[in-house]
């Protein structure tokens, strides 16, 4: 018996290496001290009934800050993230100014320092996420970044792109697409088809997302550098992603909740809450995204969190802003609707995303000596979205009133327990 600060008491050890039953003993540093049966410790955590997992991780995280701070700052969006189950989020640059220089990067940093989850700021491909100019990569790289993505826009020049995956493959990072050609989706505020005919609604066709998957699948092969696909949302995109991977290609993708959980049909209500980039797509694409999680062409589930204003998301649907809250449901919605073992879903939102992050201290196996950066599920407890009771800033969730299956109940940060029993501690 080893005594220590707290033990995480009769929970199963679920990670990378597998499933057991097993103890957790966190010192008082911070880092796992043992593993094993009837551990003790000076204080103990009661997991029975639950899975105790490396923490989760979001590749994919909007904290608006700097710039946004009306709809989030890294302080609700992080304590958001941590009652989610998450012990690190990236979070994107489409911030006002764009993280796109050294000094923006230094600012996020310094305010994540606070935060009760880590976070590692993406910086834009482009400056300002204009498409014109590549940022300074290097520069940029050398502060720790390991994720570059004009998120919200996709890089429209085909030679500026390959260019960019040159300087990328030369440092070592990972340049993560978000998928639109921008001719086909001008002025689209749906997804296009027969809801967005039926409600008069311009829509925004598959192809646009599929015709930049494509070319940057080609770009990959052309230069060999690694190429990261954010939130695909249309079964060709899946597939062309499927057939890179079969040919071994250096490409990864990631999917968001909402496209495995809602369909175009849901703008039926003319509600803005359902509007989101890529759009909501149809029952077939749906279908392929969960197949794709599930044989393992797409490689992570991120939220892409994206908090903004009660009166922004009162607007007119063709004047509201896309996205939607997604940090404190999205493990809940992939036990509920995924139907795949607690151990793969936990893969697309721990270790796998991890690893395409580069995030060495988390999402890794729980073992002795590794910080203590855990998450503890209770994969079986119901539970309701109230969209008044989330943490964050913003109220924009699609899924107020939906019943879920599976909630955290723990969250460690290096050791500290900043959600208890379902609270934040700070």
């Amino acid at each position: 018996m080893r005594v220590s600060e707290v033990v995480l008491k009769g929970g199963e050890v679920v990670d990378e290496a597998g499933r057991r039953r097993a103890d957790v003993v966190i010192d008082a540093d911070g880092r796992i001290a043992a593993i094993g049966d009837d551990l003790s410790a000076a204080r103990t955590v009661d997991c029975g009934g639950c899975v105790i997992s490396p923490g989760l991780v979001d590749l994919h995280t909007h904290l608006r800050e700097p710039g946004r701070e009306e709809a989030e700052t890294i302080e609700t969006g992080s304590r958001a993230a941590a009652l989610g189950g998450y012990t690190a989020v990236v979070a994107m640059p489409n911030t006002e100014p764009a993280i796109d220089s050294p000094g923006v990067v230094r600012e996020v940093l310094e305010l994540g320092a606070k935060a009760t989850c880590e976070v590692f700021p993406a910086a834009a491909i482009t400056v300002g996420r204009l498409g014109e100019q590549l940022v300074p990569m290097a520069e940029l790289a050398a502060l720790g970044v390991r994720i570059f993505t004009d998120d919200g826009s996709g890089v429209q020049d085909s030679r500026l792109m390959r260019r960019a995956l040159e300087y990328a493959s030369a440092l070592g990072i990972t340049l993560a697409q978000h998928c639109e050609d921008a001719g086909l989706s001008q002025g689209g505020h749906m997804h296009e088809g027969a809801w967005s005919s039926r409600l008069g609604i311009p829509g925004i066709p598959a192809e646009a997302e599929e015709l930049m998957v494509a070319r940057d699948i080609a770009l990959g092969r052309l230069t060999g550098a690694p190429v990261h696909f954010l939130h695909l949302s249309t079964a060709g995109s899946v597939e062309l992603v499927r057939q890179a991977k079969a040919k071994g290609l250096r490409v990864t993708a990631e999917a968001a909740p909402h496209h495995f959980t809602l369909t175009h049909a849901e703008v039926a209500s003319y509600d803005p809450v359902f509007k989101v980039n890529p759009p909501l797509r149809g029952d077939h694409d749906v279908a392929a995204v969960k197949a794709g999680l599930a044989d393992g062409t797409i490689d992570a589930i991120a939220t892409d969190h994206a908090p903004h204003p009660q009166e922004a998301k009162e607007a007119a649907f063709d004047e509201a802003p896309c996205g939607m809250l997604g940090l404190e449901t999205a493990l809940s919605l992939a036990i509920s609707e995924l139907g795949l073992p607690i151990e793969r879903v936990l893969a697309l939102l721990s270790w796998q995303p991890a690893r395409i992050a580069g995030l060495e201290n988390h999402g890794g196996p729980v073992v002795e000596g590794r910080p203590a950066n855990l998450t503890v599920i209770d994969p079986t407890t119901t539970w309701t979205v109230d969209p008044s009771r989330l943490a964050s800033r913003s109220r924009n969730t699609p899924y107020a009133g939906r019943s879920m299956t599976g909630r955290v109940r723990h969250t460690f940060l290096r050791g500290e327990p900043v959600v208890l029993d379902g609270e934040a501690q700070r």
